[in-house]
């Protein structure tokens, strides 16, 4: 534990708080058992690190340990836990927990046994935590930490500011935010750089790498993932690499299930099951019909990547520009709100508010006599009544 114990203090001491995310007031860190969900390198451990600073500083209050640490493959998560406990830590924080095998009954059995301590985890593995998710039913408070927003990215870049906006301020006031931000910089200067690198904070730490780093990360989920969820073979596996790549290159995809099946090779049924794992596992965005919810792979009307870097990485030079500036808004607004396809239209989102994405020409010819429908426009720093930029719904998180 000593060991465990120095590699926290090392790290700790390392943290520097001048890059936290506001993410970080989202999460009600007055729960006894807190789970932080989310992909392979958007952030889950520096956040950990940056929350245990700012209230515990180096104190022995609180621990962060990795689950994958060698010390674990001799010592029990729960011998820890009551270790720590006894000697008054008060914050246990666990990081990639789908490394330990059956962690979430010892982290059940944690939080029934030890009444004052506090246990955060998170992990990489979506699969694994949603497969897990019952074991914890009723005790844990579970988030889902996004990549940075394109707000967050310019905050990086520029050493800025910048405040978020409500779906509603930006379509009520998206003239007067437009000229507020744009007298301060040149949005799409750096738009294109969030759609090719920015989504993912690793790139932090060298952007001439980014695209290897996250094509590795994709891979592990296909590879790793996917397999110890469920039962999928060698070639099933590559048919879903394929599958990823015809998405990211398409005008934005409708899925036609039985051309998909026999492209792949792979049954309409084990395909559906398939793709709702793509969609837990957050390497692609599944939009349903209105109306409808996500429920059978037959209710989806369009299927994004689920980030526009991924398109970048997957595609490269043969990435669609409509498919990318629907992605990017797919993503974005996915996090916070309710996405489904309009009758016309490209978006209805909270069952209330229809978009139109396109580039700077784009006319409202498709929604023009509808009520609260709005053409986004990528290219354009300023919008004009129902016509609002699209690098500014990159400022809702």
């Amino acid at each position: 534990m000593n060991k465990l114990i120095a590699k926290y203090k090392e790290k700790i001491a390392r943290v520097s708080l001048s890059t936290t995310r506001k993410y970080i007031d989202r999460i009600d860190w007055s729960d006894r058992l807190i789970g932080i969900r989310g992909s392979r390198g958007v952030g889950k451990t520096t956040l950990l690190l940056h929350y245990l600073k700012k209230k515990y500083k180096s104190s022995d209050k609180a621990l962060y340990v990795s689950l994958d640490d060698i010390y674990f493959t001799d010592h029990k998560l729960y011998y820890l836990a009551d270790k720590f406990y006894k000697s008054g830590g008060e914050t246990l924080v666990l990081d990639e927990v789908h490394k330990y095998p059956n962690w979430a009954i010892e982290v059940k059995n944690i939080y029934d046994d030890f009444f004052d301590l506090q246990v955060i985890f998170s992990g990489s593995s979506l699969l694994q935590l949603q497969k897990s998710k019952a074991d914890l039913s009723r005790r844990a408070v579970i988030y889902n930490m996004p990549g940075l927003s394109f707000r967050e990215f310019l905050n990086f870049e520029l050493k800025e500011n910048f405040k978020i906006y409500s779906l509603d301020e930006i379509i009520n006031n998206h003239v007067e935010i437009s000229s507020e931000i744009i007298s301060k910089i040149k949005p799409l200067e750096f738009f294109s750089k969030y759609l090719n690198y920015g989504y993912f904070p690793f790139y932090l730490e060298n952007k001439k790498t980014f695209h290897l780093r996250l094509n590795e990360a994709i891979l592990t989920v296909l590879e790793v993932d996917l397999p110890q969820v469920v039962n999928i073979n060698a070639s099933n596996i590559r048919s879903m690499k394929k599958l990823l790549s015809i998405i990211s290159s398409a005008v934005p995809f409708k899925p036609n299930l039985t051309s998909l099946s026999h492209k792949s090779g792979i049954s309409i049924n084990t395909l559906k099951a398939y793709l709702q794992y793509l969609r837990q596992a957050e390497l692609i965005i599944m939009l349903p019909k209105k109306g409808k919810s996500l429920s059978s792979m037959s209710k989806a009307e369009k299927i994004f990547l689920h980030n526009s870097n991924m398109m970048y990485n997957l595609a490269d030079e043969n990435a669609n520009i409509g498919n990318i500036r629907e992605t990017f808004f797919a993503n974005q607004l996915s996090h916070f709100h309710e996405m489904t396809m309009p009758d016309y239209g490209d978006f209805l989102i909270d069952e209330k508010y229809i978009f139109e994405i396109g580039g700077k020409n784009k006319t409202r010819k498709q929604i023009i006599d509808l009520e609260d429908a709005f053409v986004v426009k990528d290219d354009i720093e300023i919008g004009y009544k129902n016509e609002i930029p699209l690098w500014l719904f990159g400022f809702m998180y």
